[in-house]
C-alpha cells in the first residue's frame, strides 16, 4: 500500500476545489497541498457552466436585492446568514477573479457586461460569452499547475475517508499504476480533508452534467457518518437539447434572459399558461410547465425560438451553443432548438457551517457537494459559481488560521479497507445496475414524485446497494456505481420523507407547500429527521 502525507487534501478539481487550493497557498504558503481528481484538470461541471456568475456590480443594484431574490427562490429554506455572506462577498470575488485574468465580457464603453436571468430582479450576471465556467476553470487550473505547493494527483479514485477515532484524517484511494499491473491502493493522510467533488445529477438518466458527477462527496461523507441535508431538492434545468442520440447539452437560461421564447409544436408560448412570468419564471416552475405541457400534447419536446433576439447578439453571446447545435444540424438563427428538462444541479449536500466545516472534525466541504444553506429549496440562477469562490476563500481562511494536529501515515489500522478493493475485474452486472439506477431515479424521483413510486424504488435501490457491496472492485465503474447507489438512496429517502411540494421538490400526492414543513431534511446514518432553519431573518437582508 502506498502512503503519503499532506497538510491538506482537496478532492475535486472544479471551481470550488481549484479556488480553495489557491486560497490555501496564499494563506498557508508552507503547506503541502494535495489536489485529487479522478479525471484530468477542468473535467468538471464548473467547466460546463454557461450562464455566468451573479454579483452586485451595477449602481442601481444592491446586496439586499440580490439577497431577497435568493431567499425568494429558496422558498423559505435558505439560511439567511449564509445568503448574507454570499451576496455581500460577491463584488470582492469578482475583483479577485479579474486579477487572476478571467476575461468577463464588457460593454462598448469598457464596463462589465451584465445580463438578466430568471428570478433575478436586476441585471447582475457576469459572463464570458456562453462558456463562463470554462473561462473561470481554465484560469484557475493554470494557476494551480504553476504552484509549487500543490501536488495534483490525476486519474485518482477516492474509495472512502480514513478516520482516526471520530476525526477524518485522510482518504483511501486508487492511484494510477503501470499497464497490466494491479491497481495501487493508497492511504493519503492529512489533518484537513476538503470534499469539492461537485454534484450527483448523473444519478438521473436525463441530466446535463459530465459523466463524473456521481455524488461522490455526499456518498463518501455519509458512509463516514457525516450529516447530509436537503437531498430531495434537485434542480431540473428546463432547456436541455433534446435530440435522439445527442447528450442533454444545456441550453443556457441566459438565452431566455436575452429574449428567446419557449414554444410548442404549434408555435404557442405556452409557459404563460402556467406562470405570469412565462419562460422567465423560476426554473422549477418552467420545468414543470414543460413536463405538464408535454403530457397534455403528447409531443416529445418543446422548442426554444431565438428569432426575437438580433442575430448579431446571438453570435456574440452564444458562440458555443451555435457550434453545438450546428454539430447536430440545427441552425439556431433560422430554426428553434428542441428542448426538454433534465437534472442539472443538486441544492442539498453535506451540512457545513459558514466556514465549510462538516459534522466530522477535520472534514470540510465546498461547492455543490456542500449544503451551506444559500440555495434552500431552489437555487437562484448563477449563484452556484459564486458560492464556490465565497465559501472556498472562507474555508481557506478558517483552516489556515487554526492550529491543526500533525498526522503520520498509518502502517496498520483495523479500519483499512484495502482487501475489499483489490479486484481489478468489472462484474458484468455492474453496467446494467448503473443504468438501472439512473433510469429508476429519473422515473421515481424526477420532476414529479409520489409515495408509491418512491417506496418501490427505495426497496429496489437497497437490493442493488447490497449487490454492489458484494462485488468489490478497484475499477472506476464500481466506485462510481457504488456512490450513485448511495446517492440515489439518499435522494429518494429525502423525497419520500418530505410530504409537501416546495421549490424543486414536487410531490403529486402533496402538491401544496405546507408552512409546517419549513424545515431542513437531515439524514445521519440510517436516521432521517427535520431540522429548523437556524435564523428566520438576515441582519442586512430585510
Amino acid at each position: 500500500m502506498k502512503q503519503g502525507q499532506f497538510d491538506a487534501l482537496i478532492v475535486g478539481s472544479g471551481a470550488a476545489g481549484l479556488y480553495t487550493a489557491l486560497c490555501l497557498t496564499d494563506l498557508a504558503p508552507n503547506w503541502r497541498i494535495g489536489l485529487i481528481t479522478k479525471d484530468q484538470l477542468s473535467a468538471s461541471a464548473s467547466d460546463w457552466a454557461q450562464g455566468g456568475i451573479a454579483a452586485v456590480i451595477a449602481e442601481e443594484d444592491a446586496p439586499a436585492y440580490h439577497g431577497k431574490d435568493t431567499l425568494a427562490a429558496g422558498v423559505g429554506l435558505c439560511e439567511p446568514e449564509a445568503v448574507d455572506i454570499l451576496v455581500n462577498a460577491a463584488p470582492r470575488q469578482i475583483a479577485k477573479l479579474i486579477e487572476l485574468g478571467v476575461d468577463f465580457d464588457r460593454t462598448e464603453d469598457g464596463r462589465l457586461a451584465l445580463t438578466l436571468e430568471a428570478a433575478h430582479s436586476q441585471k447582475r450576471v457576469l459572463h464570458s460569452a456562453d462558456t463562463t465556467g470554462r473561462a473561470l476553470v481554465s484560469k484557475l487550473a493554470a494557476a494551480v499547475l504553476q504552484s509549487p505547493r500543490i501536488e495534483v494527483l490525476v486519474n485518482t479514485l477516492v474509495l472512502d475517508l480514513y478516520k482516526e477515532g471520530d476525526r477524518c484524517a485522510g482518504i483511501f484511494c486508487i492511484t494510477p499504476s503501470e499497464p497490466d499491473s494491479e491497481p495501487e491502493i493508497s492511504c493519503l493522510v492529512a489533518p484537513i480533508v476538503v470534499l469539492a467533488t461537485g454534484g450527483g445529477a448523473q444519478v438521473f438518466s436525463q441530466n446535463t452534467n459530465p459523466a463524473s458527477s456521481t455524488g461522490d462527496g455526499v456518498a463518501l461523507a455519509w458512509r463516514a457518518g457525516a450529516v447530509v441535508r436537503d437531498l430531495e431538492f434537485v434542480q431540473f434545468h428546463p432547456t436541455a437539447l433534446a435530440l435522439p442520440n445527442a447528450p442533454r447539452f444545456l441550453i443556457s437560461e441566459a438565452v431566455r434572459g436575452e429574449g428567446a421564447h419557449l414554444i410548442d409544436e404549434q408555435g404557442d408560448r405556452f409557459a404563460f399558461k402556467y406562470h405570469p412570468q412565462g419562460e422567465l419564471a423560476p426554473r422549477d416552475v418552467v420545468s414543470r410547465a414543460i413536463f405538464k405541457h408535454l403530457q397534455i400534447t403528447k409531443a416529445p419536446t418543446v422548442f426554444l425560438d431565438l428569432q426575437a433576439i438580433p442575430k448579431e447578439r446571438i453570435a456574440y453571446r452564444f458562440p458555443n451553443i451555435i457550434k453545438i447545435c450546428r454539430d447536430w444540424h440545427i441552425d439556431i438563427f433560422s430554426a428553434p432548438i428542441p428542448v426538454t428538462p433534465a437534472a442539472h444541479y443538486c441544492m442539498g449536500g453535506i451540512v457545513t457551517d459558514a466556514y465549510g466545516a462538516t459534522s466530522i472534525t477535520g472534514l470540510y466541504a465546498v461547492g455543490e457537494t456542500a449544503s451551506t444553506g444559500v440555495h434552500g429549496a431552489n437555487r437562484l440562477a448563477s449563484n452556484s459559481l459564486l458560492e464556490c469562490f465565497v465559501f472556498g476563500e472562507r474555508l481557506a481562511q478558517n483552516v489556515s488560521s487554526s492550529p491543526i494536529p500533525n498526522y503520520q501515515s498509518p502502517t496498520t489500522n483495523p479500519q483499512l479497507p484495502v482487501p475489499n478493493y483489490q479486484s481489478p475485474i468489472t462484474n458484468p452486472q455492474l453496467p446494467t445496475i448503473k443504468t438501472n439506477i439512473q433510469n429508476l431515479t429519473w422515473q421515481a424521483a424526477g420532476i414529479c414524485r409520489q409515495q408509491a413510486d418512491l417506496e418501490k424504488a427505495i426497496a429496489q435501490i437497497m437490493i442493488w446497494r447490497s449487490q454492489i457491496e458484494q462485488m468489490p472492485s478497484s475499477t472506476r465503474l464500481w466506485v462510481e456505481t457504488r456512490n450513485l447507489a448511495d446517492y440515489a438512496y439518499l435522494v429518494m429517502r429525502s423525497a419520500l420523507f418530505r410530504n409537501e411540494s416546495r421549490g424543486a421538490h414536487y410531490r403529486q400526492d402533496y402538491p401544496d407547500t405546507d408552512p409546517n414543513w419549513q424545515n431542513h431534511t437531515i439524514i445521519e446514518g440510517k436516521e432521517i429527521r427535520r431540522s429548523p432553519i437556524i435564523s428566520k431573518q438576515s441582519p442586512t437582508i430585510n
